[in-house]
């Protein structure tokens, strides 16, 4: 292969001699030939190719380096042309215009989603931008991800463009360097990885590893130097040695020693925590045979020969990795005790190994079968390019909202017209009409799915082609609202069939929440309302949307009576009480000290006290009370917020209590349960609380089947603080608790 980093100024001569170096078939070579033709001319001044400037001499090497890696890869010829107009694409020598107009619709196809992939860059970035900026970069990747659906080869050209990218950047400054090599390291070589293209993988990690870690890279790298003479000639003993087995054996196979890569090897000292000389594959012999079974007949052959290390053994044949890799690796002790790595497999699979997806091209140059338009290819792909967000995942330089809102928990469904469109995993039909378009959804009346009727509750799998059956007028039901029924998924579509029945209520809705209020503000005798403000108070434009709301239940009528209450409290004047008010009448004129539900108020006997709901203090809480009008003395919390708001109002409301010394009732209180929802869950919190001896008032659960998670509010009847404090310890030391609290 020729090299064309150094820039030298091309002919038609030139580009013929590079040609001929490559040694292509004749499809490709003239595929070639014919986009030379073409694309020269924008190359030319005054009828001189000789007088390029440095910056378009610099693009045209870069089209015939991306042009070499991928003939080393067996790409076709539509994916060498592409790969060659794909630099001058991006720097506007030509335009997509000149594409279409010279040259086949795949070979657009292709320039296009090489274009597209342009979004990958997003990933990088969104550490570094504002939220308002990270739809937009969520979507890109979105469309990112369809096009390497469409067709795989426009991200194998993509890779090759960033190879030649990251070797550019040898004599960069740092700053560019460093953040070239993350991005390659930590999207580009997972990726390559995931095809199984490991010719591009192997020198995006190490290029990426000498730019971000310049004094390991030449520490291990060095190492390498100083054995390199030593290991080779024990090598090339090792693998005449086990040559001659194999031939022996009639055994037909290719025996030589395998290259190990820098990055290779810093990573697996740091895995393992081991030192250079401690590891075992440093020196590698790799055995390609012709049948499966011979990989095993030629391991036996090594194991006999050579005893192993079994912990080092392990066989992809068997069970290959998730990106198709398959292989037999096993280390053995060889010649003066030293490890050897010996990998096994067949040529097939050794293809597979170095060119990945591009080794399924070798055998289909100017087949117009090669690349199929089926949706079980399509499908095929989109599922191998999801997994590999799990690779980017482990790089740990992704954001987890990005991987939510674009990675997990999604299929991809197909329209009639070809287009993909991403769900919630879960969704049915009707989620996908009202993807589409609210009225699309409100005027569905059936679908299909692959030219077959599905019922409402039908889950769309990915892959699946929707076609929605709609009328002429919008007739959604209130049925599809009910969840127990499964009509619905999506909380997108969710809401827009609300909003419809909304709409369509709206005057029985603003009647029914001005009545509700009305009532409200009579029983409470509020003397002035100023509903505009209320309507903006609740994010609400006018006062009919305030009705509406509350008729709805949107608005919580209680809290607007409170914020009513609020401002007419403001208006009156303080209110003098009176503490002769407060005592309680007895038969008797016996003052007490101790009220009957174990509080003593200080200073006063005889008094009306009760427990403030709002925090529902038990024996041993730190307590203080708040002067009611008409209901005695509530007793709150000392860390209750609500207390707090109080006595920043009427701080003179203030009055100390405590708890007597002999209170044997029980007194309520509530607690909270956040966990993972599993069987036996609720047995084992009532097994808890019962060995407690203590009783259980309510209970109300809630539980999220998507996520499997479950809340739970629980009300008890405790008698003392320290209880109730056993009690949330032995909660929180059951499995799946996320949160155990008191309310």
């Amino acid at each position: 292969m020729v090299s064309v980093r150094k820039l030298h100024k091309i002919t038609k001569q030139s580009f013929e001699q590079w040609l001929s170096n490559l040694t292509l078939s004749d499809v490709k070579a003239n595929a070639l030939s014919d986009l030379w033709l073409q694309v020269s001319q924008f190359y030319q001044h005054e009828s001189s190719v000789n007088s390029l400037t440095d910056e378009k001499l610099a693009l045209l090497h870069k089209s015939m380096e991306m042009v070499e890696i991928l003939s080393a890869l067996n790409l076709d010829a539509d994916s060498l042309v592409a790969a060659f107009m794909s630099p001058l694409l991006n720097n506007n020598i030509i335009d997509i215009e000149f594409v279409k107009e010279h040259f086949t619709q795949d070979i657009v196809t292709l320039c296009q989603g090489v274009e597209q992939m342009a979004a990958i860059k997003a990933l990088r970035q969104q550490n570094n931008q504002s939220t308002d900026q990270a739809p937009q970069n969520i979507d890109n990747i979105r469309r990112m991800l369809l096009a390497m659906v469409d067709d795989v080869r426009a991200v194998v050209i993509k890779l090759a463009e960033r190879l030649c990218d990251l070797r550019e950047k040898k004599n960069s400054d740092e700053e560019t360097r460093v953040l070239v090599a993350k991005e390659s390291a930590n999207i580009y070589a997972p990726l390559s990885n995931r095809l199984g293209i490991g010719q591009l993988k192997w020198e995006l990690e190490d290029i990426s590893f000498r730019y971000l870690h310049p004094q390991v890279y030449q520490k291990i790298a060095k190492l390498l130097d100083e054995t390199r003479l030593e290991r080779e000639q024990y090598m090339a003993s090792f693998v005449s040695c086990l040559g001659g087995e194999l031939d022996a054996l009639a055994i037909k196979s290719e025996v030589y020693g395998r290259p190990k890569h820098i990055y290779s090897i810093w990573k697996k000292m740091q895995q393992k925590s081991l030192d250079f000389e401690q590891l075992f594959d440093v020196r590698a012999v790799r055995v390609v045979v012709e049948k499966v079974q011979d990989c095993y007949s030629a391991l036996g052959v090594v194991h006999t020969k050579w005893p192993h290390i079994a912990r080092e053994f392990s066989d992809y044949v068997a069970t290959p990795k998730g990106n198709g890799y398959q292989s037999i690796h096993t280390v053995v002790i060889g010649p003066e005790g030293k490890s050897v790595e010996v990998q096994i497999r067949t040529k097939q699979m050794d293809d597979d190994a170095e060119l990945g997806v591009a080794a399924h091209w070798r055998y289909k140059e100017g087949n117009a079968s090669s690349k199929s338009n089926s949706f079980d290819d399509k499908v095929g792909w989109l599922r191998k390019i999801l997994q590999w967000q799990d690779d980017v995942a482990e790089s740990g330089e992704l954001l987890d909202e990005l991987r939510s809102q674009v990675f997990e928990d999604r299929i991809y469904v197909f329209t009639p017209g070809g287009d993909v469109i991403d769900l919630p995993m879960g969704s049915t039909p009707l989620d996908f009409a009202y993807y589409i378009h609210s009225n699309v959804g409100h005027c569905c009346i059936g679908a299909k799915v692959f030219e077959k009727i599905v019922p409402f509750t039908h889950r769309l799998q990915t892959g699946d082609q929707v076609t929605i059956l709609t009328s002429k007028q919008p007739n959604p039901s209130r049925d599809w609202l009910n969840p127990n029924l499964n009509y619905i998924y999506s909380t997108r579509a969710r809401a827009k069939v609300q909003h419809f029945f909304k709409l369509l209520d709206r005057d029985k809705y603003i009647a029914e929440g001005k009545e509700l209020l009305d009532s409200e503000i009579a029983k409470h005798e509020l003397a002035s309302m100023n509903l505009l403000a209320a309507a903006k108070r609740f994010n609400m434009k006018t006062v009919d949307d305030l009705y509406a709301g509350i008729g709805t239940g949107n608005v919580r009528l209680q809290q607007v009576v409170n914020y009513f209450t609020q401002l007419d409290n403001k208006l009156k004047p303080p209110v003098e009480i009176d503490p002769q008010s407060l005592v309680k009448q007895s038969a008797t004129n016996k003052v007490l000290t101790q009220e009957d539900n174990g509080i003593t108020v200080s200073g006063v006997g005889n008094l009306l006290t009760h427990m403030a709901k709002c925090c529902q203090p038990v024996p041993g809480d730190s307590i203080s009370g708040f002067i009611t009008q008409g209901r005695g003395i509530s007793v709150h919390r000392e860390d209750c917020e609500q207390l707090a708001n109080s006595l920043n109002l009427q701080p003179e409301r203030f009055v100390e209590v405590q708890w007597g010394n002999d209170h044997k009732q029980s007194y309520q209180a509530s607690i909270q349960i956040i966990g993972s929802d599993r069987q036996g869950l609720l047995r084992d919190i009532s097994t808890i609380i019962s060995n407690e001896r203590v009783s259980i008032v309510g209970m109300e659960s809630h539980t999220n089947n998507a996520k499997q998670t479950m809340s739970m509010n629980i009300k008890l009847e405790v008698e003392s603080s320290a209880l109730l404090t056993r009690i949330l310890e032995k909660l929180r030391q059951l499995d799946d608790m996320t949160q155990v609290k008191r309310l």
